[in-house]
């Protein structure tokens, strides 16, 4: 018997990151991680920035993304996201002096700071780093 997959999509404003069949996908919904398998029931959901996990015939891929939505319909997952990358795609230097940025902006008190803004480039950062593991 063949192994059932469903086909992904992750879809940034600029291009279309990823379009293939897969067996699994974890995403980071608003409220925590879901697991989606093939013949999963029709679902729309909010997502956080984190990691999307992939499983292909028994390799599993992984991108950062920041956010988005994703809908779940017809063994069809699709993920429209802020921005999505694979760890090879990540200049780590860069990710690791945004981060510092954030931190320092977070550590001035002064009322002309953005601080949601802050947090949200913090949250991007620490998120690509995760992805050199």
């Amino acid at each position: 018997m063949a192994e059932s997959k469903q086909r992904l999509e992750i879809v940034t404003p600029q291009k279309k990151v990823f379009n293939e069949d897969v067996n699994f996908v974890v995403i980071p919904g608003e409220l925590g991680e879901l697991g989606i398998l093939p013949n999963h029931a029709p679902l729309m959901t909010s997502l956080k920035i984190g990691e999307v996990r992939i499983q292909m015939d028994g390799n599993t891929t992984r991108m950062a993304i920041s956010g988005g939505f994703a809908e779940i319909v017809k063994n069809k997952v699709t993920i429209l996201a802020d921005t999505a990358e694979r760890p090879e795609d990540i200049d780590f230097e860069r990710a690791e002096r945004a981060k510092e940025r954030a931190e320092k902006r977070l550590a001035d008190k002064s009322a002309d700071i953005d601080f949601i803004r802050a947090e949200m480039a913090l949250k991007r950062a620490i998120n690509r780093l995760r992805m050199k593991q």
